[in-house]
């Protein structure tokens, strides 16, 4: 029996094993009769109710009160006993914590708790926030600024920026409120960019879409988490369940030691703000809201009307670019220039509008725009209906078009593909639309609708377009992100190859990705957008597309590890599938869907679906779609405690892949069977497996394969080869720590401490085990240490350390059984026994004997 030294992930999970990790640690229920025991009674009961429940159970087993038992699990005993009673839903890392204190497994649990707290699918995380490219090296990171720019014609409102700024001098924080179009963004942006200044670690914006028409405000979680993700806070650190209370005492946490300015800009109403403003330190937030946030009486509010008549006159003036003087436009016809004010309903949007018309129209006096205006039938609307006439036909239609846009933000990709007119147009309308102020650029080549033109936009639709003209233009979104996520997908290099896009028809252009790194970071930016876009296809009855916009998104949530939401994702892809006569289709949704629930730790469901999607893979006779469930079935029995099985289907995979043309999936197939033989301790056969996968070429070196196959063979090769061993094994390490994944690193530096143990290098092999814990512990990983735990004491045991491998060991035997992993407890075992061999020879032969014994019940057919 080898000593195990960790456990490789899969290319779907970007070689993390674990990079969404199991919630572990104990044992609740009694094993697979237990979980069926919860779910039968879930079905019945209230899962609510059947919760409390359970932790009522678990408060009787413990013998404590509920103040001790909140005490010593480190929960207040007021909301112990709310969680107890039913009142409230506790956080999973609550559920978590009791059941680590009374040593119970708290898996069997979490589809109950999922079920009572129902949580809403949240973005998901990543080791690293991907950024533009970076500045030299050497150079120093400009801090974060996602302000939008400030306008250049800001007029009047001496006296409401006098109070914001004020207000955020005494409270740190101030709401800015009024009606649609009342220059309330405008003013709180003005304001930011003059504190920026005294506020220099970073320039924060979000907007909340209160009163946007055809979405959904922005929840408090996904707010949370990308005002975490602006500021660099590395996902370990970030909470991944519990809802918005541990999300937001994070941000309070990250905020206390900055000066920050955040501006909270569209805010529905004060529950959507509170768990977003800054806690103790130095920090402002700047709110705007359409309503007075009543329920924030801490928050000084700033109330704004409309523009007085000499502001309203001001404005229009700059806008219109008009000198002044008796020369002027404006002051050739003052009764003229006065109504465009009163039709204006002295609005500073509707002013720029009505004044960019001026400006571009030189020809024009202010009587043909007021002729112009009064076409229209109220303020606003007149004024923007005014600035839309003048656009010629395609623009118009284009502008029309873009109120469709499920997400926020958009490019010039796809305005082009809505409209259907080439790239070079669209970049060109989008530009007069800008001039024209009718759309706003949110970053460099970005563009957004302000709402009161989103909504104006959607009802020319409605009116001037047939309904068969919007479907076919809502449905060449749906084509363009479907084809442009594969693409993005096929740069991130962590799969192999998926099969060609079927919903609907690609658009001309498509984003270029110089790699995965840009790839990714189109991801994120796009993410919000992917979203809308996959609810907008669920509305639409697009099953096709529900089914192949996550499939082409799983690199991206392997990276950045968003298990729960992909797995409500694929739930509403399988679905979708079911209504569709395509069998390869359903049985790739089960097969993704085994996936996502394998990434969550949900075994038997993993298991179940993977069963479901085997016969109609061998009804639809697809070869690569086969060795991809083979792989995945391999991955699920590796994590179940199985070696030779896994080795097996390991190798049918590579055979598949091989049918089908696929040599990426070759690779991926051969590294994890050369893993796999160097656990058996075939050492010869894996370093030959190993070399093998590293000659199949990829231009990435960090791909995941080639990442398998250079620890693989570092370990492999260490007794005999030791100095080619350390330069495979330092550069695995080098790659992992540039990818950004801790995870990985820890696995490397577990087996690098492996190898250097190999070569008698003890104090050195110490070293590298103790940083992979170290890092295992940075992350609250606990449960990964089982990966860890045997190597890590067979090196002590060899560097003269027996208390502390036979420590080791026995931690390994008591966290083993609780996760399910058989081959670590035979490891264990066998571990303890040689540690016994000179002490107490009769206990290390009872050691060795149940280690055999778990080795036997292992092997297939037994």
């Amino acid at each position: 029996m080898t000593t195990a030294m960790g456990h490789p992930g899969t290319a779907e999970t970007a070689l993390t094993s674990g990079e969404c990790p199991q919630e572990v640690s104990a044992e609740v229920g009694q094993g697979d009769r237990g979980t069926v025991a919860v779910q039968q009674r879930t079905a019945k009961a209230d899962p609510k109710d059947e919760l409390a429940a359970r932790l009522r159970l678990l408060q009787e087993l413990s013998e404590r009160g509920v103040r001790a038992l909140a005490r010593d699990a480190g929960l207040s005993s007021s909301s112990l006993s709310r969680y107890l009673s039913g009142q409230t839903v506790p956080p999973w890392p609550a559920v978590v914590a009791l059941c680590r204190l009374l040593k119970r497994d708290p898996r069997p649990l979490r589809p109950m708790w999922e079920q009572a707290a129902n949580p809403l699918p949240a973005p998901p995380k990543t080791s690293r926030q991907v950024q533009p490219p970076s500045p030299p090296a050497g150079a120093p990171r400009p801090p974060r600024n996602d302000l939008p720019r400030d306008v250049p014609d800001f007029t009047g409102r001496e006296a409401q920026l006098a109070a914001v700024l004020a207000a955020v001098d005494s409270s740190r924080v101030v709401a800015v409120d009024g009606m649609a179009g009342v220059g309330k963004t405008c003013l709180a942006l003005h304001a930011a960019h003059r504190l920026a200044a005294d506020y220099p670690d970073a320039q924060l914006y979000v907007d909340l879409h209160g009163f946007t028409d055809g979405r959904e405000p922005l929840g408090p979680e996904p707010a949370l988490r990308a005002l975490l993700a602006a500021l660099d806070v590395p996902s370990e650190k970030i909470p991944q369940e519990g809802g918005i209370e541990p999300l937001a005492a994070c941000w309070r946490s990250e905020l206390a030691g900055r000066r920050a300015v955040v501006v909270l800009d569209n805010a529905a109403g004060a529950d959507q703000v509170r768990p977003l403003l800054p806690g103790a330190g130095h920090s402002v937030a700047l709110i705007t809201s359409r309503n007075r946030l009543l329920g924030l009486d801490e928050v000084p509010p700033v109330s704004l009307d409309v523009l007085t008549p000499e502001e309203s006159a001001e404005l229009l003036a700059r806008a219109s670019g008009d000198p002044g003087g008796s020369d002027g436009r404006l002051a050739r016809d003052p009764e003229s220039a006065a109504e465009v004010l009163r039709l204006c309903g002295h609005l500073p949007l509707a002013l720029r509008l009505a004044g960019a018309r001026l400006r571009h129209r030189p020809g024009w006096t202010v009587g043909i725009l007021v002729e112009r205006m009064a076409e229209g039938a109220g303020e606003f609307d007149t004024a923007l209906a005014m600035s839309v006439r003048q656009l010629d036909r395609a623009e118009r239609r284009l502008f029309r078009l873009l109120g469709l846009l499920p997400g926020s933000t958009f490019d010039e990709y796809v305005a082009a593909a809505l409209a259907d007119i080439p790239l070079r147009s669209a970049r060109a309308m989008l530009e007069d639309l800008l001039d024209a102020h009718l759309v706003q650029q949110a970053a460099a080549g970005r563009y957004r609708l302000h709402d009161l033109v989103h909504q104006h936009a959607r009802r020319s639709a409605a009116e001037q377009d047939s309904p068969a003209e919007l479907e076919q233009a809502l449905g060449r979104v749906l084509d363009y992100y479907v084809h442009a996520a594969a693409t993005a997908d096929a740069a991130m290099s962590y799969l192999s190859p998926s099969r060609a896009v079927s919903a609907g028809r690609p658009p001309a252009e498509l984003p270029r990705f110089a790699g995965k790194h840009a790839a990714l970071y189109w991801f994120v930016t796009e993410y919000t957008n992917l979203m809308a876009v996959f609810e907008a296809a669920v509305a639409a009855g697009a099953d096709v597309h529900v089914c192949e916009l996550p499939r082409f998104m799983r690199a991206f949530f392997a990276r950045r590890c968003g298990t729960t939401h992909l797995n409500v994702l694929f739930e509403r892809s399988l679905v979708a599938a079911q209504r569709l006569d395509d069998p390869l289709q359903l049985a790739e949704a089960h097969s993704d869907l085994g996936f996502a629930r394998y990434n969550a730790g949900r075994m038997a469901e993993a298991s179940a679906a993977y069963e479901a999607a085997a016969p109609l893979l061998s009804q639809a006779v697809d070869t690569r779609s086969e060795a991809e469930l083979t792989m995945r079935r391999g991955y699920l029995r590796w994590d179940e405690g199985h070696v030779e099985e896994p080795l097996g289907l390991f190798r049918l995979a590579g055979k598949l892949y091989a049918d089908a043309g696929c040599p990426m999936g070759t690779a991926h197939a051969i590294a994890y069977e050369a893993w796999a033989m160097l656990q058996l301790g075939h050492r010869e056969e894996a370093a030959r497996l190993a070399r093998e996968a590293l000659d199949i070429p990829h231009t990435d070196p960090a791909w995941p394969p080639t990442l398998t196959a250079r620890i693989t063979l570092g370990v492999a090769i260490a007794p005999e080869e030791p100095d080619e061993a350390m330069e495979h094994l330092e550069q695995a390490l080098a790659l992992a720590r540039e990818d950004g994944h801790k995870h990985n690193e820890a696995w490397c530096l577990n087996c690098l401490g492996v190898a250097l143990r190999q070569t008698g290098r003890y104090e050195e092999a110490l070293a590298s085990h103790r940083q992979a814990f170290a890092l295992l512990d940075e992350l609250f990983e606990e449960h990964w240490k089982i990966h860890f735990l045997n190597g890590y004491a067979e090196t002590c045991r060899l560097a003269g350390l027996p208390e502390e491998a036979l420590r080791l060991h026995r931690q390994a035997l008591e966290l083993a059984p609780r996760l399910g992993y058989r081959y670590a407890e035979a490891l264990a075992h066998e571990g303890i026994a040689g540690v016994l061999d000179e002490t107490d020879p009769p206990a290390a032969a009872e050691h060795r004997a149940a280690g055999q014994a778990i080795v036997q019940e292992l092997k297939p057919g037994a």
